[in-house]
Order: structure tokens, then C-alpha cells, then sequence
């Protein structure tokens, strides 16, 4: 029956909302949000041509249509990026949900310390980013306490020092730790480091300039060297990170850029007029996708997790008044998006078009480096169909006790860590790998068998004949007996079962001889000892 949506547009509010559109199966296909459902949803069914061919296809695949009512249009932007997350639609563009961005800390204390940090933040300590990694924070830091000699030490080190460290020796410490430094001279370089980081590097070198003029008037000439030397650093560092005409500004400048059909989204920072350093993103589900609509679920996506700064630099994005409203609403500060940049702001947008350009091409390479031993994996075990998706098994206990297993998941070219397993085995004796492995294989693939997950197209065994013969048995038993299978019982050995036709010896060495398919089952089993060595930690932590 084919699907009308006309009734379903008929009964629609003209609110903000989320839609989300169903296939045949009750699957969702997409979710997105409106500030007026009606209108959003109707422009999905008017006269073709007004839609991208990734978006007709889903369209025509449409079975219902779900709505939900939000309050306001930053509630309708939070549920659309919560759905997508939890659900995953085909159609959705996806981004990966990172860990949280890090920050550079000045702490609350009466000798304020330095310090890399990721996580809530505190209200006693005074934060300052975030940056885009860990990398830019670390460079932050050797710049701070190069220029304002500030501690690093932990708490417990600075109050139990006897005498300076060797950070004092190199000119990156005052030593407040053993009294070499006055409160109110290090409450002074506390003060001027957090006006470089707001920005405000202007005021610290006057401030530096007078005192070396002071030291100079009281011929104290080591002293003003060293603040000579001080504000030369702060230059050089002006030069290399500062925008011309950006101080204080706290600004995002995103691009995207598509290269044989990898799409990457680079996010360059700037804080405080500084250029902190970019970070690039893949994002899932975007090869046919228009760079508006992959920078509009970047912005929508992004943002429900992180820091909002008041300034966007975005070219290209299509409805960028709408979508800043909702920006606006949910941070609780003004947002302007910048469409169409000039001067030194059109400047950074280009340097992060060019990042993103250089990323999506250097992945593109990974891709088909990854996809060349994929290739060769399929030609040396004599495999009909192309293998996308490899798992790997690992048993392991300590001293017999605690038996645990692993499984690791390569797919389409990359480690897929959110679908990593760890199984307790609980039925198997003592030190009985071969139970150990039945189990855990019979747990994962009556599943499989089921229709609850995922079939991959090769299984790795951490272990010989005998681990691979019971690998085999499980198969015939989940009706999986087709599925191929290889053991990796020791370094440069293999032993392959295909289909349920016995050992492959022939096979097995025509795998060791090729070197890119060999590097792919080196690379599931290595995994797959990393993980067991995990596993084992918080097993023996128990």
C-alpha cells in the first residue's frame, strides 16, 4: 500500500517539534526538528525536484510518520540530538559522540597551580578553553610556565618540598613551594597569565614592560634580562597564535570538505583572539549528503554536548538565522553565525576549509589502504562475498580462576570500539579453554542466529586446531556453517575452516604469504590481546 502522508500533514501543529519518519519494518529512517512541524514535515511531499537524491530516497521509502510537541525550539534541537544518538537512523548524518573536549586550569589555592584537566567543572578553580586536544592544552602550559613561571606540582609534591626542583634550575618555576617567591609577586604573574588567556596580552606587556623598567631603574639588571626575555616570548607567541584584530574573541570557524566521497568536518578554536588549535571529524551516514546539511547536523549535534562561544564562522550553512535562535535559546547568550566572513575572520575559514580538505583526503587514503587488504584478506582465503565485517575471540583467566572472554569488531575499515564484548564465563571449568570457548561463542551467535545482531563475514580464534574445531561445531549448531573461520595459534601460524568443509592448509598459507590480508588478522588478534589485558586488570581490580 502506498504511503499518504496527506492526512498525517492535515492533523500537524505549527510548533516546534521533532518528526521522526518510519520505513515498512517500523524502523526509523530519520529524525529531524522544526520550528514549525507543519511546514517542515508538508515540504517533504510537495513536487519533486526540491530534494536532494539521498533525501528522495528515503522519502520513498516512508511507511508513518511520528511527531512530537516540544515547548520551545532549543527543547526540539536537545530531543532531535538525543534520538539520533540513541537511534541511529540510516538517513541521519551521525558524529561521533567524543569524550569531552580538555581544559587548562588555574587552581583555587593560595599558590595557584597549573593544570591540564577534563570533566565538571569546578566553581573554585578558574578554567579556561576548551581545546580542541590534549596536545594544545600541554603546548598552553610550557608556554605559562616559560613566560610566568607557574607551578605544575602536584598538592602533595609542593607541600612536602624541602628545596627547588629542577624546574626552578630552568627558569619555569618562582619555587612559591619553599618561600623563594612572595604571595603578592606570584598573585601578580597568576594575574597576568589569566589575562593572556582572556586575551588580553596587550595589558600583560605593559604590566611586564613597567617592571623591567622598575629593575632597571634599580639596577637590578638580571632580573630585568629575565623580564626582557619574557616579553620577547609573548611576541614570538602573539605572532604564531594571535588573529590580527581578534583580541579577546571567543569564536568557532567550521568547514567541511568532501574528497571521493569521505566527507570531514574541520572545527578550528579561537579563545581569547587565540588560535587554540582544530580538531577534524568523519561523520557516518554523509556520502551523498550537501555540505549545508552535513555543517547543520555538525552545529546541531556538536553543540548539545559542549560549550557554545558566541561567534560561529560557518560558510555555506542554509538556515543560519533559524538555526542560531535555537543556539541562542538553549546556551542562554546571544549566538551570531557568521555566513559569509571578511577580512582576517574570511581568512581562518578558508585555513579551515583547507584542513578539512587535506583531512578528508588523507582519510580517503587510509580507506583505501584499508579496503586493499580487505581485498586481498577475500582473495587469500577464497572467499565469494567481500568481508566488511571481521570478529575476533579471546579467552583468557589468571591461574585458571576468573575465566573471561573478548571480542573485538573490525568493520568497514576501522575498529568499532563501541561494540567491543566482554563475556564472564561462568559454565566452563577451571583452565578449560575449549568450554570457555563454546561458550562464549555460543552466546554470541545464538543471537546472531536469532536476528538480534549483526552476522560478520569472518571469525578470527585466538587458538589452534582444537579452539577452531570447537568454533566450527558452534556454527553447524546456529545454523552459521557457512560463516569462515581462522585460528591464530602462534606467531606466524594459522590453521583456516571454511564452510564447513574442514581444515584449509592450503588456504592458510596462501594468507601467511600475503602481507597486506596477513597485517589485518595480525591486527583483530593483537586487538583482541588489548582488550583481554583490559579485561583481565578489572577482573584482578574486583
Amino acid at each position: 500500500m502506498v504511503f499518504d502522508p496527506s492526512a498525517i500533514v492535515a492533523r500537524l501543529p505549527h510548533l516546534p517539534g521533532v518528526y521522526r519518519m518510519l520505513g515498512g519494518a517500523g524502523e526509523v529512517l530519520y529524525v529531524g526538528k522544526a520550528r514549525d512541524l507543519k511546514k517542515r514535515v508538508s515540504s517533504y511531499f510537495q513536487k519533486a525536484g526540491g530534494l536532494s537524491p539521498r533525501i528522495e530516497r528515503m522519502v520513498a521509502q516512508v511507511a508513518a510518520i511520528e511527531t512530537t510537541v516540544t515547548r520551545s525550539e532549543s527543547e526540539a534541537l536537545l530531543l532531535e540530538n538525543n534520538l539520533i544518538k540513541s537511534l541511529a537512523p540510516r538517513y541521519n548524518i551521525l558524529f561521533r559522540d567524543d569524550k569531552s573536549y580538555p581544559y587548562l586550569l588555574l587552581t583555587g589555592h593560595a599558590f595557584p597551580r597549573l593544570a591540564f584537566y577534563r570533566g565538571a567543572l569546578d566553581r573554585r578553580h578558574r578554567a579556561f578553553g576548551p581545546f580542541p586536544n590534549a596536545g594544545a592544552v600541554r603546548e598552553s602550559i610550557q608556554l605559562l610556565q616559560k613566560v610566568f613561571r607557574l607551578r605544575t606540582c602536584e598538592d602533595t609534591v609542593f607541600a612536602n618540598r624541602s628545596r627547588p626542583c629542577l624546574l626552578h634550575q630552568i627558569r619555569r618555576c618562582t619555587a612559591p613551594c619553599v618561600g623563594l617567591v612572595s604571595p603578592e609577586a606570584y598573585a601578580d604573574d597568576v594575574r597576568s597569565a589569566e589575562l593572556f588567556l582572556r586575551g588580553k596580552d596587550d595589558e600583560v606587556v605593559d604590566a611586564l614592560a613597567s617592571r623591567m623598567q622598575a629593575a632597571s631603574a634599580r639596577l637590578d639588571y638580571e632580573e630585568a634580562a629575565v623580564l626582557r626575555d619574557r616579553i620577547g616570548a609573548l611576541r614570538r607567541v602573539r605572532e604564531r597564535q594571535f588573529v590580527d584584530g581578534e583580541s579577546g574573541t571567543d569564536a568557532d570557524v567550521i568547514a567541511a570538505a568532501v574528497h571521493e566521497g569521505i566527507v570531514c568536518v574541520n572545527l578550528t578554536m579561537v579563545r581569547g583572539g587565540r588560535h587554540l588549535g582544530d580538531r577534524n571529524y568523519f561523520p557516518r551516514n554523509a556520502e551523498a549528503a550537501e555540505p549545508a546539511q552535513v555543517l547543520e547536523a555538525f552545529v546541531s549535534q556538536h553543540y548539545a554536548d559542549h560549550d557554545l562561544p558566541p561567534l560561529l564562522v560557518i560558510g555555506g550553512l542554509a538556515a543560519a538565522d533559524e538555526l542560531a535562535a535555537m543556539l541562542a535559546e538553549r546556551a542562554g547568550h546571544a549566538v551570531a553565525i557568521v555566513e559569509r566572513p571578511i577580512g582576517e575572520r574570511r581568512v581562518w575559514l578558508e585555513m579551515a576549509g583547507r584542513n578539512a580538505e587535506l583531512g578528508a583526503a588523507r582519510e580517503a587514503g587510509l580507506v583505501a589502504n584499508q579496503e586493499s587488504r580487505l581485498k586481498a584478506l577475500q582473495e587469500a582465503l577464497g572467499l565469494a562475498e567481500a568481508v566488511h565485517r571481521i570478529e575476533c575471540f579471546d579467552v583468557s583467566h589468571t591461574l585458571g580462576e576468573a575465566t573471561v572472554a573478548s571480542c573485538v569488531v573490525y568493520e568497514d575499515g576501522a575498529l568499532r570500539k563501541g561494540e567491543y564484548r566482554r563475556f564472564n564465563i561462568t559454565g566452563a571449568a577451571a583452565g578449560d579453554d575449549y568450554a570457555a570457548m563454546r561458550e562464549v561463542l555460543t552466546r554470541r551467535f545464538r543471537r546472531v542466529a536469532e536476528g538480534e545482531g549483526a552476522r560478520p563475514d569472518l571469525v578470527l580464534i585466538d587458538g589452534g586446531k582444537g579452539q577452531l574445531g570447537i568454533a566450527s561445531e558452534v556454527m553447524q549448531e546456529c545454523g552459521l556453517g557457512d560463516l569462515a573461520l581462522v585460528g591464530y595459534p602462534l606467531i606466524g601460524h594459522l590453521v583456516v575452516h571454511r564452510g564447513g568443509h574442514g581444515l584449509h592448509t592450503a588456504l592458510a598459507e596462501r594468507l601467511l604469504a600475503d602481507t597486506e590480508a596477513w597485517e589485518l588478522v595480525e591486527l583483530g588478534t593483537d586487538v583482541a590481546d588489548v582488550a583481554m589485558a583490559g579485561t583481565r586488570s578489572t577482573v584482578l581490580a574486583s
